[in-house]
């Protein structure tokens, strides 16, 4: 069993802003594999995909961004999984729009969606795929710089970079979590 992740903020209200990049690349993989995300499981929309005979969970929580680690402690419960199964997909304000780093682990760097997990999984290790969404424009807070819209000028390259990290994503499936390092850490 994996756990796929994305984190993001339930409702209209928040569709489209850049705090939402992990549920919209959760939204391309469900696409592309012809998986609904219609099933409510511990506070998350889920939906399940059986590839090589591995069971892979999508889930998007529905408990916002800063609450994430509850539903993830939840479902990881329920499948009787543990932190080496989860992959976490987030905005990051530290790397540049667009670039993807991806880690078997380490700090949550400030979002708070990660001190969550962190919080509801205690010190296990567990991978991430960082999505840049770069800094607010000076004079600018962060949290209202997360919850904005994406810019004209990232709307350009907004699919192209939920393609990358979606691929991404099924690379550490299917190749492990270091040459999906190797691989995609050094684009973008």
């Amino acid at each position: 069993m994996k756990l796929i992740v994305g984190l993001g903020n339930p409702g209209k209200k928040y569709q489209g802003t850049r705090h939402n990049l992990g549920f919209l690349v959760i939204d391309r993989l469900a696409q592309q594999n012809h998986i609904a995300l219609s099933q409510r499981l511990c506070d998350a929309m889920i939906g399940e995909w059986l590839s090589r005979g591995e069971t892979i969970v999508f889930a998007k929580p529905q408990t916002f961004v800063n609450r994430s680690g509850v539903a993830v402690r939840e479902i990881l419960a329920d499948y009787r999984g543990t932190a080496d199964d989860l992959v976490v997909v987030y905005d990051d304000l530290d790397l540049p729009f667009g670039r993807i780093r991806i880690r078997p682990q380490g700090s949550a760097g400030g979002h708070r969606g990660i001190l969550s997990i962190r919080e509801h999984l205690g010190s296990a290790p567990f991978c991430r795929v960082r999505i840049g969404i770069g800094r607010p424009p000076e004079g600018m807070d962060a949290v209202d710089y997360v919850l904005d819209p994406f810019s004209a000028t990232e709307q350009e390259t907004l699919a192209e970079t939920i393609d990358r990290a979606a691929a991404s994503v099924e690379f550490i499936l299917t190749d492990g979590v270091e040459r999906a390092m190797g691989r995609f850490n050094r684009m973008s």
